[in-house]
Order: structure tokens, then sequence, then C-alpha cells
């Protein structure tokens, strides 16, 4: 089945209007070693946007997004379509889509549409909009050099709450990220998935779990 996220947000990033001040010009080699504006709505959807059995790519967030700019066409979600926007993603795999449908219900479930269509059944739009908001960082493009330097460091993500960075490097590199859910296990960045869009202003880092901005 095909998507229409990028579309739909297009559309809705066009309709927020500019929301970043307009830079000062740039020399002609300042210009072309300026980060490129492929959106990160546009990486995700370049395989078709297609429900599957692949549990570590990101067809859930992806179909999240779409329902909520779908719903919300002003949403700041639409933002993900906008590639002169700086911002950072930390993306939840479709495996961490199912644990988190699992801690919820008790259930497992296979299928990524049944994943999606009891998340929207449990949450709902506006739910679903907070926790995405949450996982994004705004106006930041942190590569993982960036994110390896900010141990221990709060990121303020676009909910309006923080992300703490913890980082091990031994016995072999762990980088954790602390929700504000106290009682449930902490998402880590999926190593082979970093820097998700690299070169471009907007980034993204996969993680193994949904980042939860209330305790559940």
């Amino acid at each position: 089945m095909k998507r229409r996220v990028p579309t739909l947000l297009a559309a809705s990033a066009l309709a927020l209007g500019a929301v970043s001040a307009t830079a000062p010009a740039a020399s002609a080699n300042a210009a072309k070693a300026a980060p490129g504006e492929t959106s990160l709505a546009g990486l995700l959807t370049s395989d078709g946007n297609q429900f599957d059995k692949n549990t570590s790519d990101f067809d859930i967030v992806t179909e999240a997004a779409l329902a909520v700019v779908g719903a919300k066409p002003d949403s700041p979600v639409a933002l993900l379509a906008d590639g002169s926007q700086r911002l950072t993603v930390f993306a939840p795999t479709d495996q961490a889509f199912r644990l988190l449908v699992k801690d919820l219900t008790g259930q497992t479930i296979k299928s990524e549409k049944k994943i999606f269509e009891s998340l929207v059944a449990l949450a709902g739009v506006d739910t679903i909009e907070t926790v995405l908001l949450y996982h994004v960082v705004p106006g930041k493009t942190l590569t993982s050099g960036k994110v390896l330097k900010s141990g221990g460091a709060k990121l303020a993500t676009a909910q309006g709450g923080k992300v703490k960075v913890s980082i091990k490097k031994k016995p072999s590199l762990s980088i954790t990220l602390k929700d504000l859910d106290k009682s449930d296990q902490n998402p880590k960045v999926v190593l082979k998935a970093l820097d998700l869009n690299k070169g471009n202003k907007q980034v993204a880092h996969g993680i193994d779990r949904v980042l939860r901005p209330i305790d559940l």
C-alpha cells in the first residue's frame, strides 16, 4: 500500500510558513560546504514506505507521522518534510513499537499494520503527535560525533520535555536515552542505524525502544 507521507508533509510544512531567520549571505566556498536539504520524510519514504516484515526499519513511525499530519495539517510534525529546517530525530524501529504495544496491552503483535492500528486505537492522534515530537530535537543537526560528545547532556525536544544522553564506551560503546518514564527500560541508540540522512540539515538515529514523555 503506497503512502502519502511526502505530499501531505510537504504541503503542511508550507502551511507552517518560514520558521527560521534568514542567514547572512555565505561565500561561494561556504555554500559548497553547506549541508543539503533532503528531508527526513523523503529519506524514510524512499523505499516505498510499506508495512513489511523488516523489524529494523521505520515504517510505523512514518505511518504515525502521516496519521498526525492528515488529522492536524498544521502540526510541527510536518517539519520532517522541510529539509531547510535543522532537526535531529531519534527514530524508533518497528520492533520498538512492537515492544511498546506489548508493554501497553500484554500482547505480542507481529503484523506492523496491526501494531499501528493498535497504537491509534489505544492512544489517539493527539497522543501520537506528542510522542513523535518527544523524539525530535529542533534546530540542531546532531550527528553521531556530536551525540558522543554530549554524554550527560539533556536535549530539549519539540514536545517540551528533555531527554538525557548517557554514554558508556567500555566494554563496548552504548548510547542510552533516558526519558521521563522512570519505571521502563530506556531506549538505546542502534549503532547500525546512526547518521541517517547525514550530510543534510535533518538527521536521524535509530533507537530500539519508543521514548516516553510521561511515566506510564
